[in-house]
């Protein structure tokens, strides 16, 4: 079992507060937006014996048991994160298996550079994620029903948007929504920033259900995803509520501290709220149009326990244990892969002790025994 020392990544729309206070170190007064406890190439984690990228690479059926390794390869196919969000990220969709590997086998046959700035497809994995909240969390995910999408501008009372209003009560649903994102997103940069600013001036006057909007506009003024944000759910999660987010539906994070874990693919297409590229060809054959309940996850406690998120992907697989002081120590012996994360208390897993954000790898069939009073997230596979 390892120690992780693990990569904060500063990107712009990062808590400069959320993950110090966690960790109980004096904040930098620079955005930490993310922490990676993984073999991600792009930061992975540290360990006494190299980077935890290396040590699977040296031995993959010893750090990850021989079924994983059948199944999924060489490597460790999730990426665990703390995510701090102080900003609004990028309104944004993943393909899925199939698409990520046509994308990506077109792009390279095209000679588009892995790093360039309008490449969609890094990899040929798809990317399915789930995010677990640790203060309250707010987050867009999935289409509303157009109709009440269209209430929703409609109530705006601004005139540019009453093409939209009248789109979205049409019929089929799908052919709607593709419709009005398809109108948003082509619409003339000027005319448009000029929609968002009256957009932006009523939702913030209205207030209530319009009130994350205003704040969205504040980050992002006249960018059409602030238009585009308004045809999906609003989410609001408490500590310990998650949402899965598969293939095709667009979704966005907003604010709060929470625990992300993410097939280990770097596929994205956005739709807004971002200076990044827009391929808005490649997002609409990726979307799936089609309203959707957010689908809050609450976790599925065991006898054991463990309280576990259930979701249909093999690559990763969620849960959490919360200890009370003077409770018996557990055993979390496993065939695959694991990455234990404390958030809260005083754990002890092995020989080490955990303090909140901090973490561990164990290996195949190492014995993982963890006691204290806290909360630990443990992540593995299916297989």
């Amino acid at each position: 079992m390892d120690r992780l020392d693990n990569t904060i990544r500063p990107y712009a729309w990062g808590s400069p507060t959320a993950i110090p206070q966690l960790l109980g170190i004096e904040p930098t007064g620079e955005p930490q937006a993310e922490m990676w406890m993984g073999a991600h190439p792009g930061a992975p984690s540290r360990t006494p014996r190299g980077t935890l990228a290396e040590v699977v690479e040296a031995d993959p059926e010893r750090e990850l048991g021989a079924r994983a390794v059948a199944r999924f390869g060489p490597r460790l196919p999730f990426l665990l994160k703390l995510l701090a969000a102080g900003a609004p990220l990028s309104l944004q969709v993943h393909p899925d298996l199939e698409q990520a590997r046509a994308g990506y086998a077109d792009e390279e046959r095209r000679g588009v550079p892995v790093d360039a700035p309008h490449r969609n497809y890094k990899d040929a994995n798809h990317k399915p994620e789930l995010i677990c909240a640790l203060t309250e969390f707010d987050g867009l995910c999935g289409f509303r029903d157009p109709v009440q999408a269209a209430g929703l501008l409609d109530g705006l009372g601004v005139d540019s948007l009453k093409p939209y209003v009248d789109l979205l009560h049409a019929h089929p649903e799908d052919a709607a929504l593709r419709e009005v994102l398809t109108a948003i997103l082509t619409a003339d940069p000027e005319e448009m920033a000029h929609t968002v600013a009256e957009a932006t001036a009523a939702c913030t006057r209205l207030g209530g259900a319009y009130a994350p909007y205003a704040d969205i506009a504040h980050h992002y003024p006249g960018d059409p995803g602030v238009i585009a944000a308004m045809l999906l759910n609003h989410v609001r999660l408490q500590p310990g509520e998650a949402l899965y987010l598969g293939a095709g539906i667009p979704h966005a994070y907003l604010d709060g501290l929470g625990v992300e874990i993410m097939a280990n693919s770097d596929n994205v297409l956005r739709c807004g709220l971002t200076p990044k590229h827009v391929d808005v060809p490649e997002l609409l054959r990726i979307v799936r149009f089609e309203p959707s309940d957010p689908g809050v996850l609450r976790p599925e406690a065991s006898p054991e326990g463990e309280e576990v998120y259930e979701t249909p992907t093999d690559e990763f697989r969620l849960s959490r244990y919360v200890l009370p002081e003077g409770g018996t120590a557990r055993d979390l012996t496993r065939d695959t892969p694991q990455i234990l994360l404390c958030t809260a208390g005083a754990v002890r897993a092995g020989e080490h002790e955990l303090g909140p954000g901090q973490s561990v790898f164990v290996p195949a069939g190492e014995q993982a025994e963890i006691s204290g009073a806290g909360t630990i997230f443990r992540a593995t596979v299916v297989v």
